[in-house]
């Protein structure tokens, strides 16, 4: 089914809001990878507050079938679902019956995956740093459900929101390169590609917003990439005008890492609200929307889900707003099909001189 891939891109999924039915279905309809974030995306419906798991789970249906319509038969759908959520089998579940291509899920080790799609047949990728991941996912797959993955995302360090690195390595700036991980993880997947006869592509994540840095990688031998960041400055994002407006207007000093209630590092920008959180103690929420499983509402550094909507409905004040660690390159807002115009014209000049 990765052959509907007319360009070796998968727009990153961006949640709360970020990345839902308009952004992806644009971004299907250049030929690439559209995809919905798994993480609240029904945070704007009426009956939210009162059951957000339902609602969840009919809004990845309803903005399917509203990214399909956009698309115009162009390009794959995907979704991606945190191993994090609370309602990760239910999420899943809810995914496959609204026929979503590829099911893309990371901020933990999908390990369940396969057990929540069996008898489907939607194309599953993990999202890892490092080779060790990848040999652990793989390896329990194939042990127990005698299957192995169909696309591998290699995020690193440079991503924006959660992390799949220490904090003391961010910090001391001593995380592996993308360079470093991509071998790693093709050492792995080689062994199931022998195995079940089939061809894994790699994309890698964190850090690309040039053409050029797409065709580097790929003369490394990957697949194509993973971008989030680039795509949240275009009008088609699902984001409002003030999140945008946030990282055009961001400098490099001000992208930083943060906490999260989830225990991973996070990058984000260091707004006033950012500041008041890293600086005070953990919070005790009260109308907890229980969405993480390694949040404790009792004491936890903040409520992120509060955080994340209030920054995509543009309340800076009291808004989360993620990016990766380029954000502050972003100069101007591009239609979706400009911004992949530019990427894909610069990658092919890029390989055609190589």
């Amino acid at each position: 089914m990765l052959e509907k891939l007319e360009v070796p891109i998968i727009q990153g999924g961006m949640g709360v809001g970020v990345s839902l039915s308009n952004l992806a279905g644009h971004v299907m309809l250049e030929g690439g990878m559209g995809v919905i974030s798994a993480a609240h995306p029904g945070y704007n419906y009426p009956d939210f507050e009162k059951n957000s798991t339902v609602v969840n789970r009919q809004a990845l249906k309803d903005h399917a079938q509203k990214a399909r319509e956009i698309s115009q038969g162009k390009g794959m759908l995907a979704v991606n679902i945190m191993v994090a959520s609370r309602d990760y089998e239910g999420l899943v579940k809810a995914s496959v019956e609204a026929g979503y291509d590829a099911i893309i899920s990371g901020a933990g080790l999908p390990l369940s995956l396969p057990e929540y799609t069996k008898g489907s047949d939607i194309l599953l990728a993990p999202i890892v740093s490092s080779g060790k991941a990848i040999k652990l996912i793989l390896k329990s797959w194939d042990s127990h459900y005698q299957k192995t993955c169909d696309f591998v995302v290699i995020e690193g360090y440079k991503a924006g929101g959660h992390l799949g690195f220490k904090l003391k390595d961010l910090q001391n700036q001593t995380c592996e390169e993308l360079e470093d991980i991509l071998p790693q993880v093709k050492k792995e997947v080689e062994i199931y590609e022998k195995k079940y006869n089939k061809e894994i592509p790699i994309f890698v994540a964190g850090g690309i917003y040039t053409g050029k840095d797409i065709a580097h990688f790929m003369k490394l031998g990957a697949a194509g990439v993973q971008m989030g960041t680039r795509f949240i400055a275009t009008e088609e994002c699902d984001a409002h005008p003030r999140f945008k407006e946030m990282l055009i207007e961001a400098n490099e000093e001000n992208i930083v890492i943060v906490k999260s209630p989830t225990g991973f590092p996070g990058r984000a920008v260091l707004n006033n609200y950012m500041k008041q959180v890293m600086q005070s103690e953990n919070q005790k929420i009260t109308n907890c929307l229980g969405c993480l499983k390694p949040c404790n509402p009792a004491n936890t550094p903040y409520c992120i889900s509060r955080a994340l909507i209030e920054a995509v409905q543009g309340k800076e004040e009291n808004g989360l707003f993620f990016t990766g660690v380029n954000g502050y390159r972003l100069d101007r807002i591009l239609t979706v099909k400009e911004l992949i115009n530019e990427l894909v014209e610069e990658m092919r000049k890029e390989l055609i001189c190589a």
